[in-house]
């Protein structure tokens, strides 16, 4: 995530902030321009970006920000849409009626665009499911049948384009009794989005592709019996050596739960290492500032990075993340351990990336 500030004050803002602490106008991030902006209104929905530039063009509200306030994106007056790119590929609401509903969807959208965003800086496809019903992607955010009456619950996954997530995911106390429940070391709702993506991703971008047969080669065959693998992932658990070559016990299930899981720690740490480079943080005696690292020019984006580059800088961070974290009474802020078969596999993420972005 990027350092942002006010248009109009430069005070410093946040991606979630709708408000400027500082001078009191309306803020929203803007997708065409990927970042946060400040905005005057002009009557009608109509909104103006603030600051000295020639050209302020103007702005709507996505339909989310003005109605029910989970939303604070905007998007160019003349767009035909009345949500913003990331509320448009929601598909499914919880009840608003049920108790706690309204917030949980809230926490949902605000996952989610955390996740839209970090698509929009590595240039990833994301297409909406109406425009694109074969290869678009959708969301929908569904909750258990309520006490007392019968249906199964809701599992979180994805199929062909669609990814649910239970409401009851981002209620953080169940969450944590899920997590307790399951052995994992680290659950989130981000990661939730990031993980499901995953599979998203991996049908866009592997599949029938020419990295299928390297995929293969560094994951394991996914024509495995799916079905069967989560069965007796669960029955009889990880095998006692899992972290030698996996990133966590559940990407040992299959070939597919692995590429999941192995993509959304390649976006955690893209994000973590972007946030740690937008504050000017360095755990290197080399200045930020340099022009080469080890003889390769620095990039201007970390998507730019290279691998090496990225890794060289994560390892340092993690340490210092956990060791922060220990300093405040708290867990491990990441607590996972990275092979070298896990590292490469990390890589493979990576170049599959910029592999699309090259053509």
């Amino acid at each position: 995530m990027k350092v942002f500030y006010c248009d109009h004050c430069d005070n410093l803002i946040f991606f979630e902030n709708t408000v400027c602490n500082r001078c009191g106008n309306t803020l929203a991030f803007l997708p065409d321009r990927r970042r946060m902006g400040t905005l005057v209104a002009e009557g009608d929905n109509r909104w103006r970006l603030a600051g000295k530039a020639r050209r302020r063009p103007l702005y709507r509200l996505c339909g989310n920000y003005q109605t029910t306030n989970v939303c604070n994106w905007a998007v160019p007056h003349k767009d035909p849409s009345t949500l913003c790119p990331s509320c448009r590929l929601t598909r499914v609401i919880p009840n608003l009626g049920v108790p706690g509903h309204a917030e949980a969807w809230y926490r949902l959208e605000v996952a989610k665009r955390r996740l839209i965003y970090g698509l929009l800086e590595l240039r990833l496809p994301i297409l909406d499911r109406q425009a694109d019903p074969k290869r678009g992607l959708a969301f929908k955010f569904l909750a258990d049948p309520p006490p007392g009456t019968t249906g199964p619950a809701v599992m979180t996954g994805h199929a062909q384009g669609v990814i649910t997530i239970s409401v009851a995911e981002a209620d953080d106390a169940e969450r944590e009794k899920r997590r307790l429940h399951l052995h994992e070391p680290y659950r989130t709702l981000l990661g939730h989005f990031r993980h499901e993506i995953g599979h998203y991703y991996w049908d866009r971008l592997i599949a029938g592709s020419t990295r299928l047969d390297a995929f293969r080669a560094q994951f394991g065959d996914e024509r495995a019996d799916y079905a069967q693998a989560l069965q007796a992932h669960y029955e009889q658990g990880p095998s006692t050596d899992w972290q030698n070559t996996h990133v966590s016990s559940y990407a040992s299930a299959h070939p597919w739960e692995d590429w999941a899981e192995t993509w959304a720690h390649y976006l955690h740490i893209v994000d973590t290492l972007e946030t740690a480079s937008a504050c000017r943080i360095s755990l290197r005696h080399t200045p930020v500032s340099d022009k080469t690292y080890d003889g390769q020019p620095v990039s201007d984006g970390l998507e730019r990075d290279t691998f090496a580059r990225l890794m060289d800088r994560w390892m340092p961070m993690t340490f210092v993340l956990n060791n922060l974290n220990r300093g405040l009474g708290l867990g491990d802020a990441y607590p996972f351990v990275l092979s070298m078969p896990v590292i490469d596999k990390l890589r493979f993420v990576h170049e599959t990336i910029a592999a699309y972005r090259a053509d």
